[in-house]
């Protein structure tokens, strides 16, 4: 009788911390993206306008992975007002030679959280200025918080600001980030004082009309923006694209259907048929990422299926070695 894992939010919050081996797991994914081989379909993406809701499902099989994950991740943006987180999910692993289930991963959102940090500080890796150490936040939630953690491990960032719509929220958000990571980390009243000065600019809100506008942009700024994975997001105005020196996505065919290039695509600023390399590219080597100092670059990070069953593996593989979970046999 198959034998599987089950592993608790608790259990992979233990785990899988987001640190260097989890952002080193997640380019990894990106650069195996990049050789061609990998199957990940498109992503399957459901909205429920009735409750400010949206769920999406992502997979993908990696050759020479023993595993692949399928990913249900809810966002729910209501939620907080009745006590309750804004995403959810889980992640169920498959045996990639059998089809059989291996491990059932109860995260409530925590890996995707991690994963997605996480590709963010992949992006930085390769396209921010080494020596950048200034960062600007757009939103004040977890992945907020997240993304600043992320960008710690790979540029010597010593100081940030943080905006978000609720001054409370981001208020918050910065004394905490002060006090966990042992840098300056100020609430900006906003987005645009925020951004003025900013090494590196993350976005990371569920907009669906721009929150950074073209003429903000500085010389040799990076920015990272993550919040547009639906249809109908928007966080930069869509002239940030042609403004920039470097526009690069996490998939092409995402980011023309659902990323800020979409929106620009839209507003006639980009042709549809632009071909662009991916970060997985960049992180292969196989495309340039920056280079200048005084260049404008630009990350749509849509968020893949390569990325869940990376970090899935992972988890299942730290969690074997600590003998966390709990076996089913069916």
């Amino acid at each position: 009788m198959p034998t599987i894992r089950i592993l608790t939010e608790a259990e992979l919050r233990q785990a899988v911390p987001l640190d260097r081996t989890a952002v080193d797991c997640i380019e990894a994914g990106f650069r195996a993206l990049a050789g061609g081989k990998v199957v990940m379909p498109p992503i399957l993406s459901m909205a429920i306008p009735d409750f400010n809701g949206e769920v999406d499902v992502k997979t993908a099989y990696v050759p020479g992975v023993a595993s692949f994950a399928l990913k249900v991740s809810p966002g729910f943006f209501d939620n907080p007002k009745i006590g309750l987180p804004s995403t959810s999910g889980l992640m169920i692993l498959f045996s990639a030679r059998t089809g059989q289930v291996e491990a059932l991963l109860l995260d409530n959102g925590y890996l995707t959280d991690v994963r997605t940090a996480a590709a963010g500080a992949v992006a930085a890796r390769h396209l921010a200025r080494e020596d950048a150490s200034s960062a600007a936040i757009l939103g004040a939630g977890m992945q907020a918080r997240l993304q600043l953690q992320a960008l710690c491990l790979v540029r010597p960032i010593t100081r940030a600001t943080i905006w978000g719509r609720d001054p409370t929220k981001a208020e918050a958000a910065a004394g905490e980030l002060s006090s966990t990571l042992g840098i300056e980390v100020t609430a900006a009243f906003n987005a645009r004082s925020s951004v003025a000065g900013a090494d590196v600019i993350v976005t990371t809100t569920p907009a669906t009309r721009p929150i950074l506008m073209t003429d903000w942009l500085e010389s040799g700024q990076h920015v990272t923006a993550m919040g547009s994975d639906q249809h109908g997001k928007s966080e930069l105005e869509p002239a940030c694209l042609a403004r920039a020196d470097l526009y690069v996505p996490d998939r092409l065919a995402q980011t023309r259907l659902m990323g800020e290039l979409r929106s620009a695509i839209e507003a006639g600023i980009v042709p549809a048929t632009r071909e662009f390399a991916e970060l997985g590219a960049v992180v292969a080597g196989t495309a340039p990422g920056r280079t200048g100092a005084d260049q404008i670059t630009v990350a749509d990070l849509t968020g893949t299926g390569v990325q869940d069953t990376a970090i899935a593996t992972l988890a299942r593989e730290r969690a074997a070695a600590s003998d966390a979970g709990t076996d089913f046999r069916s």
